[in-house]
């Protein structure tokens, strides 16, 4: 560390030695300077601590009020006021560097907060974004995927389940190729798809509780895609999967957009699918309890593989109970849930009318 950033801290201890007085605000508001010019040249608080003392032992028998000193008494008295100037320009040094540092770590923030929603939201120049990437570890050039984790609580970047993630992410892959960050209260992992276990292992993770505090509820993997506008496609397919599992009320607790494509193919048309639910699904309506039980048990049947003990399970009814249902769906439809090209027209009916809402939702 250059001897430059003791710039008036020897004529400061020899005058202190000299009159007993203590240092002035304009000394100190300098070493406090000095201290903030040390942090950006990326010198440590430690290093210039040694470099102080450092000075300090070599400067102090040359001290004119330690030289002149005549007694123990007055020996101690210098080396006192002496020791609280040393006190004060290390503090005030210590000072300007931990506020330098607040201010580099405040930038770096707002600069990796702006890359991340460039980044996410496809806002930048490909090729300046793609220079960028290359300080926060990532290579775009390469395919890129994007999961996204949401809880009961939201999170950032401080949120002990998010710095966990991102601790043994890092320790366990390195930090290439690997952007942990949060945005809209979710949990963000961006990862290269030739090192497919990140992704798995961000959604394990991430699905851990903490201490005190519970995991993310649900996970949903976008596909891998290349470049800077393959990470906002595969987030953007992350996200309509977290979507889908809502208005399907889908109990996976991790979801793959490749496993989900079936269902904006079924959107695609809203007019059709509208249609489809109105006439295969209207005449559930009749029933005495409306469509809601028997609509339910169509979807609980399709999840159990048609097995009608499982799907009597996960209704929480009775078999006997399940197969009057199914003899009043027959009825009321016309569509036979035994037959394999019926069952098939109610269970993307029944899929329709879960993303349309319906029937709480008008067609």
């Amino acid at each position: 560390m250059s001897p430059e950033f003791l710039e008036g801290y020897t004529t400061l201890l020899a005058e202190v030695s000299d009159t007993g007085r203590l240092p002035r605000r304009a000394e100190l508001d300098a070493l406090r300077e000095v201290g903030e010019r040390a942090a950006e040249s990326g010198h440590g608080l430690r290093e210039a601590v040694g470099l102080f003392l450092g000075e300090t032992r070599r400067v102090w028998g040359t001290l004119p009020g330690v030289a002149r000193a005549a007694g123990a008494t007055e020996r101690a008295r210098t080396g006192d006021a002496v020791l609280g100037a040393v006190d004060a320009a290390i503090a005030a040094f210590g000072e300007g560097h931990e506020r330098a540092q607040r201010l580099a770590v405040r930038q770096e923030e707002a600069e990796r907060r702006e890359f991340v929603d460039d980044l996410l939201y496809g806002r930048s120049d490909l090729g300046r974004l793609a220079e960028r990437a290359e300080r926060f570890g990532l290579r775009l050039a390469h395919e890129h995927a994007v999961a996204v984790a949401e809880g009961d609580e939201p999170f950032d970047d401080i949120h002990p389940v998010a710095r966990r993630v991102e601790r043994e992410l890092l320790g366990r892959f390195g930090d290439r190729d690997v952007l942990i960050t949060t945005k809209e209260g979710r949990l963000i992992c961006v990862g290269a798809s030739r090192e497919r276990t990140v992704l798995d292992a961000f959604a394990t993770y991430a699905r851990w509780p903490d201490v005190g505090r519970p995991g993310a509820r649900r996970v949903a993997l976008g596909r891998p895609h290349s470049g800077a506008g393959g990470v906002v496609r595969s987030y953007e397919e992350a996200l309509g999967a977290l979507e889908l599992a809502e208005q399907l009320d889908l109990d996976e607790p991790v979801l793959r957009a490749a496993d989900l494509l079936v269902f904006p193919v079924l959107l695609r048309d809203r007019a059709a699918m509208a249609d489809l639910v109105r006439t295969v699904l209207g005449p559930l309506t009749q029933s005495r309890g409306g469509a809601g039980p028997l609509l339910e048990t169509i979807g609980a049947l399709a999840a159990s593989g048609y097995v009608n003990a499982e799907a009597a399970r996960r209704l929480k009814v009775s078999v006997r109970t399940l197969s009057y249902r199914l003899e009043r769906i027959k009825f009321l439809t016309g569509y036979d849930p035994s037959d394999g090209l019926q069952r098939f027209t109610l269970e993307t009916a029944a899929m329709g009318a879960r993303l349309l809402g319906w029937p709480d939702k008008p067609l």
